[in-house]
């Protein structure tokens, strides 16, 4: 029973230790809160082409994270789905970034029930306009990933507030808070 217990104390410190280091260090910008946000246009979650030109006049909320149906990234999806109708009744859209295909999107919105669109930035475009595709590192290996980000651009398409660093599951309290 001894031996049980100890392993009951070191898994949640692994646990710990490994999504502690999966988050996001925050990384160093270029763009700026008061810069003009960069435009774009991409193919959406169920079909069509999404711009931000189409949402002049609102607050849009950019987020960009690294996968769909990972643990860190469906908690970030699922905490801006439960406060969905708070960000809806701030007159704020919610759009997800990540460079997976529009049919993975397509699963993961019918999966976790998002109310919101996902873009498929598959050629990197956006994600390289925004500067949150680079080098990361995981248990020592380095990588080229998406970084979670999220920008709040405001009606007159200026960026009003940037979260370079990101904790998933707290993070869509932390937008409602800026709107």
């Amino acid at each position: 029973m001894k031996g049980s217990s100890k392993r009951l104390t070191l898994i949640p410190t692994l646990q710990y230790f490994k999504y502690s280091n999966a988050m996001a260090k925050e990384i160093e910008l270029k763009l700026k809160e008061g810069d003009e946000a960069p435009t774009f246009t991409a193919n959406a979650n169920g079909g069509g082409k999404i711009s931000l030109a189409d949402f002049k006049g609102k607050n849009v909320i950019l987020y960009f994270y690294p996968r769909d149906d990972t643990p860190g990234c469906t908690k970030e999806a699922c905490a801006f789905r439960d406060h969905f109708a708070e960000f809806k009744q701030k007159g704020a859209v919610v759009l997800g970034v990540s460079v997976d295909p529009v049919k993975a999107h397509d699963k993961f919105v019918e999966k976790y029930k998002l109310p919101f669109t996902l873009l498929a930035d598959e050629d990197k475009k956006i994600v390289q306009a925004y500067d949150v595709w680079g080098e990361k590192s995981f248990l020592g290996k380095k990588y080229m990933g998406l970084h979670r980000v999220t920008f709040l651009i405001g009606p007159d398409g200026k960026i009003k507030k940037i979260w370079p660093k990101v904790k998933p599951e707290e993070h869509a309290e932390e937008v409602l808070t800026a709107l």
